[in-house]
């Protein structure tokens, strides 16, 4: 009994510090050294309460100044659902499209992952495997729900002009 209890307990230390971790990340603002043009396609992260940890695919419409992009994303609708929703956004705010990752049974317990839900990408980690099903634990939401391996992929920071994978 007491060897369930402590692998538990690491199980539950290794949620707590990776919750911690995530949160910090998707509550930063990216150090972006990389200057976008009109049409160029890119992800946004949301800084909105419920929507922190969540990234989603979008086009450069215009520069606007020094420190704002308008973009236009394309899964998100506008409320009368009649054109594609355009927003002001950070330079902070704007990253490049992350590299494709390996996806399939490549995932471990515990990697830091993305999942497309809800029209974009969610910032988690994997907190159980049953099956054919893994398990994300978003820090920001306080979710924890199963996904097929193919609406995942490795979590990628945007640092010094290149791409880091977080596993």
């Amino acid at each position: 009994m007491a060897l369930v209890n402590n692998s538990e307990q690491r199980h539950q230390s290794k949620i707590e510090k990776l919750s911690k971790e995530i949160d910090s990340i998707a509550m930063k603002t990216q150090q972006i050294t990389k200057l976008f043009q009109k049409d160029d396609e890119v992800e946004v992260a949301s800084h909105t309460i419920g929507f922190i940890g969540s990234y989603y695919e979008a086009t450069i419409v215009s520069i606007e100044d020094a420190y704002h992009y308008k973009i236009k994303y394309k899964t998100l609708l506008t409320d009368d659902k009649s054109a594609p929703l355009e927003e002001l956004f950070t330079i902070g705010e704007v990253r490049p499209v992350p590299l494709e990752t390996m996806s399939g049974n490549t995932f471990r317990l515990y990697n830091k992952v993305d999942v497309f839900s809800n029209d974009g990408w969610w910032f988690g980690f994997i907190s159980g495997i049953i099956g054919e099903e893994y398990y994300v634990y978003f820090p920001t939401t306080g979710d924890n729900i199963a996904y097929p391996s193919h609406a995942l992929r490795f979590h990628q920071e945007w640092s010094n002009d290149k791409w880091k994978v977080l596993k």
